[in-house]
């Protein structure tokens, strides 16, 4: 009886060595892979853009084991950190932003066997997935609180460039505040920069002057001026890209959620599988989760008006409210 229990115990433990061994043997024939990114050019700490994707990149770091790097390029030369991170065996290369598209479609057309991604722009590059956003909706509801919450009737809006990514912001903000008082007056104003917070503080100051007392920029790191210049003047204002309120306490009441932070982690978590990703372009709105509103803070708006908001959306979601993307 000894010996036949000693004979069974041998066999289980060469059985859980075996699977020991296959374990060990899988983990260290899976992949490891690496994503590059071009970071767009106001670069990390602008609180907005950059930093929502740089969060999705550590989130796929610590939860999928991806290792990453990333470039800036402040005074141009995109193509040249572009051709960096291709050296480097990436075997994803994300560009980010628009103003990223001319420098990544040429140095694309150079390695037509990389997989980049473009976010923010829309590209027929075969071997560039594009990712765009539905930004009309997600200011749409923006421009709704906005024209709930205003006392002078007025309004501003303050664009980093007169791009059409800014121009979708732009109108559907318009076109959400004239949802709720088509007399609404919307002051507009393009700084031609997205780095430059001085200037978000001089044109909040010259819309301010003219009676806004709810603003929205949708203009990077000139925005964070802006945002500042409202919650010093004890005015409202609300966020764009990620949740900002960190930024003017005081002031934001709510943020327009682009979920880019979840985006490159779902491409990451895609990529993982197989190494391989859909290349197909997406365009990501308010049924997709792609944007969305951040919590509303320092306002209480009546259960009517969130019914409003709730309304809108689901309308949005079915395309029932049409929304001019461009001028």
């Amino acid at each position: 009886m000894y010996k036949f229990l000693l004979l069974i115990l041998s066999v289980f433990t060469l059985v859980l060595s075996g699977c020991s061994v296959k374990s060990d043997q899988a983990a260290a024939d899976k992949k490891e892979y690496h994503i590059g990114i071009l970071l767009s050019d106001t670069g990390l700490g602008d609180g907005s853009f950059n930093d929502s994707a740089f969060k999705g990149l550590e989130k796929a770091r610590d939860e999928l084991g991806f290792l990453f790097d990333y470039r800036e390029a402040p005074n141009g030369n995109e193509e040249k950190a572009l051709e960096e991170l291709v050296k480097q065996g990436n075997d994803l290369i994300i560009g980010l932003g628009f103003s990223a598209q001319p420098a990544l479609e040429a140095v694309a057309k150079k390695h037509p066997d990389q997989r980049f991604v473009l976010i923010d722009g829309m590209s027929t590059v075969k071997n560039i997935k594009s990712i765009t956003f539905k930004e009309q909706e997600g200011s749409f509801l923006v421009g709704m609180a906005a024209a709930m919450t205003t006392k002078s009737h007025t309004i501003g809006f303050i664009g980093g460039a007169q791009a059409p990514v800014i121009q979708k912001f732009k109108n559907g903000y318009t076109a959400g505040a004239h949802y709720i008082d088509p007399n609404i007056n919307v002051l507009v104003d393009f700084a031609d920069t997205f780095s430059d917070d001085k200037k978000g503080t001089e044109l909040a100051e010259k819309q301010m002057k003219n009676k806004a007392d709810f603003l929205y920029p949708a203009a990077g790191f000139t925005g964070v001026g802006a945002l500042k210049a409202a919650e010093k003047k004890g005015i409202y204002s609300a966020g764009v890209d990620s949740d900002q309120h960190f930024i003017a306490e005081k002031s934001i009441v709510t943020s327009m959620m682009k979920n880019i932070d979840t985006v490159v982690y779902n491409l990451a978590k895609e990529f993982n599988k197989n190494g391989r990703i859909d290349m197909s372009p997406e365009e990501l709105g308010l049924k997709e989760n792609g944007v969305g509103l951040a919590p509303f803070t320092l306002i209480q708006l009546t259960p009517g008006d969130l019914e409003k908001l709730d309304e809108a959306k689901n309308k949005l979601i079915h395309g029932e409210i049409p929304i001019p993307e461009n001028d």
